[in-house]
This record gives structure tokens, sequence and C-alpha cells, in this order.
């Protein structure tokens, strides 16, 4: 059998998931950036892919949740945050950090909910201060603009002043606030097609079963890996290791698959995507001896 393809990045988030994959037989890893993992997976450039829960319910060729891992939460994140300097129902533009196309729709999801209002949407690099695509926003004299969706590591690493943003909104918080339900950033996932066939069922779920070993060893060993992984993100360790072993889930089970599911009717409601249903691998994944296929 040919070896299987797993797209993915290499985060201090995404560590639980990953660490270790590259040493299993059968496995070959992909390097990819999040935005070019879905497309990848779509085009068949690889198998499987950790992408954007939000990709599943984009357009082209139509993706399965393969439920072996995923990013997620249940309450708050730390790393997916909106920074205000007006109230957060007086938005009118949100300067987005582009690097999760799920953070953004989860951001215009929570305005549109709670707030009750939709502001203009801008691509923001905010490692260099700057609006994407030559799109033109107010900004501050440190090039902070009014309203700034961060995420990942750079909430940590690069946080902006507090002074300027009195108003801040920790995404994951906001969405257990809303739906009392867990939000799932990321998961595994593959071409639906890929499941039509029995010989293309078979290798996913065989896929499935090792992503899914290798996530329930690392969880059994959190605290070498935060170790491991930490310095390299620029993170204290001991925040590291609360964010890793507290703040974040690893495990898609029935309320992160309903959480799923009632994301994707909010992004139909509101216009973000096509109203559609997620569509989950159900696999039978076959046992796996450790470090083979």
């Amino acid at each position: 059998m040919e070896p299987i393809r797993v797209a993915c990045v290499r985060y201090l988030n995404t560590a639980p998931l990953v660490e270790g994959l590259d040493r299993l037989e059968g496995l070959t890893l992909i390097p990819a950036v999040p935005a070019d993992i879905a497309p990848m997976v779509r085009q068949g450039g690889a198998d499987l892919g950790l992408a954007s829960i939000i990709d599943a319910a984009g357009e082209g060729e139509p993706l399965a949740i393969v439920p072996a891992g995923m990013i997620g939460c249940d309450g708050p994140t730390l790393t997916v945050r909106l920074f205000s300097s007006v109230p957060m129902d007086k938005v009118t533009t949100l300067c987005a950090d582009a690097d999760s196309h799920t953070s953004v729709a989860l951001a215009r999801v929570l305005l549109a909910e709670r707030y009750g209002v939709w502001p203009r949407l801008v691509g923001f690099n905010a490692l260099e201060r700057v609006a994407l695509g030559g799109q033109k926003v107010e900004q501050d004299a440190d090039g902070w603009p009014a309203t700034l969706l961060l995420i990942g590591d750079k909430v940590v690493t690069h946080s902006p002043p507090a002074v300027r943003y009195p108003h801040q909104l920790d995404l994951g918080e906001a969405w257990k606030g809303l739906t009392g339900l867990p939000f799932v950033y990321a998961s595994w996932m593959c071409r639906a097609e890929a499941l039509e066939t029995d010989a293309g069922r078979r290798r996913i779920a065989l896929a499935a079963a090792m992503l899914d070993r290798q996530r329930r060893h690392n969880a059994t060993r959190l605290d070498w890996l935060v170790r491991q992984w930490a310095p390299g993100a620029r993170w204290p360790v001991d925040l590291a290791q609360r964010y890793i072993g507290e703040l974040l889930r690893y495990e898609v089970g029935p309320r992160e698959r309903e959480g799923v599911t009632r994301f994707f009717e909010l992004c139909g409601r509101h216009g973000i995507v096509d109203a559609c249903e997620p569509r989950f691998a159900d696999l039978g994944a076959p046992s796996v001896a450790p470090g083979s296929v």
C-alpha cells in the first residue's frame, strides 16, 4: 500500500495531534500553511489534512470530518481573541488576522448573534500592522486598528496593548455562553468521495486509527510535549501547560459534533456559507500494530 499522505501544520496547539506522526511507518507528512490544507485535500494532494472546520462547508469537492482528533475548546480558548477600542455593539470594521477561516467566521457569527452588528471585514497582517489587498482602515499612531481579531500564538507572543483595547472577547468563551456547546476550530478531514469505495474507506479508516492512536499516546505525555514545543513557540512553559492541558480539547465526541452542526447552521443563517449539514466519516477503524500499517 502506498503511504497515506497527511497534510498538517506544526504549531503549539497542534502538537498533541502531530507529535510522533513523522515516525510512523505508512504515513507521509506534508507540511503546509493552514489556508492550503483544505484545497490540498480537495485536489488530491493529500489523503487527509488537519483543516479549518469551516472548510468542510466550503465550495468545491465535499470534505468529510474524520473524528480522529480535533483542535477545540469547551470554554475560553486564550488564542482566539477579539480586541476592540469601542464596545462590541459599536464595531463597524473588523480587521481580521486571516490565519484561520473558522475564527473569522466565528467572530462574524458572535458579533451578529450577540451584538446585532455586521461589520466590514478587512484582512490584516497583525505582525506588520498593515491592511491586506490595498484596503483602507483607520489606525492609531502605532498601527493598531480600532477592532482586531487576533489568532494563534500571536495573542501571547505579540499581544496588543491593553490600554488600546478596553473591550475584549475570547471567542471560545463567547461561543459557550451563546450555545452551551464546545467549539471545534479544526479537525482531520478527507474527501467525501474517498469514502464511497471499499478500498478508499479502508484507507481512511486505517489512517484514522493511526492518528487517533498517536493522539491518545500524546495525551499521556503532555508535560514532556509542552517542554519540547513551548520554547520554540516562545511561550512560557507554565502558560503552555495550561493552554494545552486545560483549555484545549482534542477528542471529537457527541457534543463536539453538535457544536459543529450548530456552527454550520448559524453560518448558513448569516450567509457566511451556504446552509449545509456537516458530514462525519463514521469509520469502524481497524486496529494497527504500533509503528506499522
